[in-house]
């Protein structure tokens, strides 16, 4: 399966009034590993096109101010029109002596759940056949440049609808 980790320092904003992490901030670590996850495979423009249907989170370990957490995330199940992620957020310990590390703490875990909604107006749809082999690691065939990370003609917005 497609898999990603990226780090983050736990920032004042991150933290609550009792000083570790808020709730809420798993989320957004969690979608910036999406983020970062769907732009390395060709897939940053199914953004809009993804919305989070399901969200479950064991809070296992308290993550303080300035903590280094690292965020990993994988797919774990494309569906026939979903996605599921998995994700652990583990603590990176500060080396204090070179000759005792300390083990990592896993401080959160959960599933994000996606549907595929290419077309707002009518609801979720199967996954393309090229964009679940993507999804499960396969290659994305080359729709233009690779700077350009755009998505392919038959994605291309149907309705002007906006909300």
């Amino acid at each position: 399966m497609t898999d990603i980790v990226i780090e983050r320092v736990v920032d004042w904003q991150d933290t609550d009034a009792a000083g570790h992490y808020h709730h809420s901030t798993v989320v957004r670590w969690v979608e910036a590993a999406e983020a970062a996850l769907l732009d390395r495979i060709g897939l940053r423009w199914l953004f809009g096109r993804i919305p989070r249907v399901r969200y479950e989170v064991d809070y296992l370990e308290r993550l303080w101010f300035g903590d280094t957490a690292s965020i990993s995330l994988s797919v774990g199940n494309v569906g026939r029109s979903s996605l599921r992620y998995d994700f652990i957020i583990t603590r990176i310990p500060a080396v204090t002596q070179p000759s005792l590390p300390e083990p990592s703490t896993i401080a959160a875990r959960g599933v994000l759940t996606a549907a595929h909604v290419p077309n707002a107006d009518r609801g979720s749809m199967p996954w393309p056949d090229n964009i679940a082999a993507a999804l499960r690691g396969a290659p994305l065939p080359d729709f233009g440049s690779a700077e350009s990370n755009r998505q392919p003609p038959e994605f291309e917005p149907t309705s002007t609808r906006r909300l």
